[in-house]
């Protein structure tokens, strides 16, 4: 599930004291949203947002000094002409950049086309990270998973398991050993790139955690800022399951890494039996380093199943 647009009005408002620009042009008309199929056909934002470019219609031209001087550099019938082209372009909004003064003419013609036109003194590069970021958060494929979403050793950990297992007791431990919470209980995955999902809080639960018996506690408000973030990307899941299902279900030594699928990306997963006496929050950290181990090409199993092969070989010699 994602949106399919955005107002010119709403990008504008998302902006105004970032990128300090106003709205000069194209006022008619501050509905303006995207072309739905360009949105459904963009493999990124970088599809939605450039600079003015006759060959991509449908997305947000960035008019910078170069653009400028290609405009104003011409005899007026041509000028007329290349401006009027942009019309052909049906750009959502035309943004001027770089401390540049729109021509007249483009002016008026983004008045009788009715098409928003922003200027802004921030540099022409400076807008398209910013708006193409944006975009790419607004229009990212997006899903709920339920959970404690952590950053655990600099990694995004999403706890999962049935409810009553002790997950959020279990977050609360590893803030209290230096980790950092994103979201308990529910957190927003956003597919941000062909192989990346980044997990948010939403915003009703932010900074809170329910711990049963005791009930919400106000995670920043008691162990402060560094214990609180807020966006992680999802690197490992890790699965909470109680001891008979870890038995009737799981190999105690996976051949395979275990992975789940969220948004059509694999995501890295571990499984931890829940039993009296065990210590989870070591136990996961565990995980978490050898994730990073795996990440980093070192395959723990694999180097023992080869050193288990290199003594066979030797003992029938």
């Amino acid at each position: 599930m994602k949106p399919t647009s955005i107002s010119a009005e709403a990008l504008f408002e998302a902006h105004r004291a970032a990128l300090r620009w106003e709205w000069i042009a194209g006022h008619a008309h501050p509905e303006r949203r995207f072309d739905d199929s360009a949105v459904r056909d963009a493999r990124s934002a970088a599809d939605l947002v450039g600079y003015l470019n006759y060959i991509h219609p449908y997305r947000v031209q960035i008019v910078g000094r170069r653009e400028i001087a290609y405009l104003v550099a011409s005899a007026p019938e041509d000028q007329e002409r290349r401006i009027a082209r942009i019309v052909t372009l049906e750009p959502p909004v035309l943004i001027v950049a770089d401390e540049q003064v729109p021509p007249d003419r483009l002016v008026a013609m983004c008045d009788r086309a009715e098409i928003p036109l922003f200027i802004t003194r921030e540099s022409a590069g400076h807008v398209i990270d910013v708006v193409r970021a944006y975009l790419a958060h607004l229009f990212a494929e997006r899903t709920t998973r339920h959970g404690v979403f952590m950053d655990i050793l600099g990694l995004g950990v999403l706890l999962t398991g049935e409810s009553g297992l002790g997950k959020s007791e279990l977050g609360l431990e590893l803030i209290s050993r230096g980790h950092g919470l994103v979201a308990d209980d529910a957190v927003d995955l956003y597919r941000t790139s062909q192989t990346a999902l980044e997990g948010r809080c939403p915003e009703l639960l932010m900074n809170l955690l329910e711990v049963r018996g005791i009930g919400l506690l106000d995670i920043k408000a008691i162990f402060g800022e560094t214990a609180v973030r807020r966006k992680m990307r999802l690197r490992l899941i890790v699965h909470l399951v109680r001891k008979e299902t870890m038995e009737r279900e799981f190999e105690r030594l996976p051949y395979e890494p275990l992975y789940e699928e969220i948004l059509g990306i694999p995501v890295r997963k571990v499984v931890i039996a829940v039993d009296a006496g065990r210590n989870l929050a070591v136990l996961v950290e565990a995980a978490v380093r050898n994730t990073v181990l795996q990440l980093r090409g070192i395959d723990t199993y694999q180097e023992f199943i080869e050193r288990h092969q290199r003594a066979m070989e030797r003992g029938q010699n």
